[in-house]
């Protein structure tokens, strides 16, 4: 049965970071509608000005933050000095957990495009969870051909292919590239939490057409149908598994309660928010 569109938001243009012009697709209005899926931004622009100033050192808990680069480039660095690059068609995983400090600045490129997502925690995870980053690098991301198009697993399983995959939620997580008027139809298992987010182009997702930098939420079934008008589309599939818990967020935290959100911002201003060293490996 094709899992049928049952939400859409369509992102607005705000300014993030030190001044970043960028879409934002999903937040705090959005939680319940799309859990796990917390924020979605989209970067999608041509003028270095508009996005070289990124987003310097700043604290996360409770979160995981994947960033896709479909085009240009991305460096992380964080509170133990670790630096690491993504370029065109990699990504990079973030646990942020019991509390982890980091900066994400774009490199100046031609065009500089791609989508930051946060994945939520679960509540048991929160505090314990010590942080974490991983570089999803290109000799790490499988390709597989569509008709009229080709489908790149960047995090997860796609068939029985895996790719890297967190501690704490399963996110599958596909770029999919069609042509003109391409037509695949995916499998997705039953169980799980799915949105699709048209990166680039126009899409019809199961029969519903959805304009371009909109985010789709999707019913019940197994099969979701994607087919490209008349150009050509770079379109986002992601998969997880629903929390139904509280969410409390605040910025860059995102807690179960607001009790949780206060110690955290406490814990800022003490100098005691990084609860555990973190981990790093893939350094680029």
């Amino acid at each position: 049965m094709l899992r049928k569109v049952t939400k859409a938001i369509k992102g607005v243009p705000v300014q993030d970071g030190a001044g970043v012009k960028l879409t934002r697709v999903l937040g705090n209005w959005t939680t319940d509608a799309f859990d796990p899926f917390l924020m979605l931004d989209a970067f999608d622009s041509t003028n270095p000005d508009e996005y070289m100033d990124g987003f310097p050192m700043h604290p996360h808990r409770g979160i995981e933050t994947v960033t896709f680069i479909s085009r240009g480039s991305m460096v992380h660095q964080d509170h133990l000095g670790t630096k690491a690059t993504v370029t065109d068609g990699e990504a990079q995983w973030l646990t942020a957990g019991s509390g982890a400090f980091h900066s994400e600045m774009p490199g100046r490129s031609p065009h500089f495009l791609g989508v930051q997502l946060w994945l939520n925690l679960p509540a048991r995870d929160k505090m314990t969870a010590a942080p974490f980053y991983h570089g999803i690098t290109r000799d790490q991301i499988r390709e597989f051909d569509l008709d009229g198009g080709k489908l790149r697993l960047l995090t997860g399983s796609y068939g029985k292919a895996h790719g890297f995959q967190g501690k704490y939620l399963p996110l599958d997580y596909y770029d999919i590239l069609l042509e003109p008027h391409a037509k695949v139809t995916l499998d997705v298992p039953g169980d799980r939490s799915v949105m699709a987010f048209t990166l680039v182009g126009d899409a019809t997702v199961s029969g519903t057409p959805v304009g371009e930098k909109t985010a789709v939420r999707l019913g019940e079934g197994d099969q979701v149908m994607i087919e490209a008008g008349d150009t050509a589309i770079e379109f986002l599939l992601m998969s997880s598994v629903r929390l139904s818990e509280p969410v409390a967020w605040l910025g860059p935290i995102v807690m179960n309660t607001d009790e949780e959100l206060a110690e955290a911002f406490n814990d800022i201003d003490a100098g005691t928010f990084v609860r555990q060293e973190a981990g790093y490996d893939n350094r680029r």
